[in-house]
């Protein structure tokens, strides 16, 4: 068996690998750094754009594969960038302010807070799954981060408030966009001034600068339940602690088995959900 295999070795002309030797790298250590720069430059490239790059550069053709584990060894890995809203130097300003303003708080002056908002659940889901490079731990570096700031697709509007001690019921609106007649009818009578006769004159109502929130009907309702609100900095959606049940709500709505397919059954869900 021995003299088989050596003959059939030397009829083959086969070379035998020698112990920790490799074949050469597909890319030479200049080209790993190129791929590392442009990558850092432009973070939404995918590996198949860099790719191109890279041999219109260089003429060195590699594939997509190569480029994503060169940039994994200088630490770069495909991740979903952090969305945010367009923020000006005012909002930037104005937002600081409050956060100054408000962060030797105690829990009783947290406690007699209402956090409320609307959110929008929809059918159809973006599918578009879009990735950058960026390093572990950079999530929210600016240069990580793409601004949106719309959404579409049909759905529900809901509304919801909670407090450290209690919460409303989850509000689901009827079709149509939501007014400010609406939002005093079928927010403010039935919940939020049920919640300001328990709380008190202490009791501080927490809604966003939606125009709705704004109309002057809905300000002289609130005058006249004696209603107080706080001030809230524009385009500061992510501050308000609700978007995190928003954010469970929706979770468990997507690991549903089967998922809601009608407006009927996304209520149903999100009713049951909620409770």
């Amino acid at each position: 068996m021995i003299s088989a295999r050596k003959k059939q070795f030397q009829d083959t002309g086969s070379i035998e690998r020698k112990p920790g030797q490799c074949r050469p790298g597909a890319t030479t250590a200049t080209e790993d750094r190129y791929l590392s720069i442009i990558a850092r430059r432009n973070r939404g490239a995918t590996a198949s754009q860099l790719s191109r790059d890279l041999y219109a550069a260089t003429g060195t053709r590699v594939s997509r594969v190569t480029v994503s584990k060169r940039l994994h060894e200088t630490g770069l890995f495909a991740r979903r960038p952090t969305v945010c809203v367009p923020l000006t130097s005012t909002n930037r300003r104005v937002r600081l302010a409050r956060c100054r303003e408000h962060r030797d708080w105690n829990m009783d002056q947290w406690a007699t807070i209402l956090f409320t908002d609307e959110s929008r659940f929809s059918l159809s889901t973006d599918s578009r799954r879009t990735f950058i490079w960026r390093e572990p731990g950079t999530r929210n570096l600016p240069s990580n981060v793409r601004e949106i700031d719309h959404y579409g697709g049909g759905g529900l509007m809901v509304w919801a408030g909670f407090m450290l001690d209690g919460l409303t019921p989850l509000h689901v609106f009827e079709r149509g966009s939501v007014t400010g007649v609406r939002y005093r009818d079928e927010i403010l009578e039935p919940y939020v001034r049920l919640f300001r006769g328990v709380v008190g004159p202490e009791f501080i109502l927490m809604d966003d600068n939606a125009r709705p929130h704004r109309a002057l009907l809905v300000d002289e309702f609130l005058e006249s339940e004696d209603i107080r609100k706080m001030d809230w900095p524009a385009r500061s959606p992510h501050r308000n602690p609700i978007e995190h049940v928003w954010d469970a709500l929706g979770r468990a709505i997507a690991t549903r088995n089967p998922p809601p397919r009608t407006i009927q059954e996304m209520k149903t869900a999100l009713l049951n959900e909620w409770d």
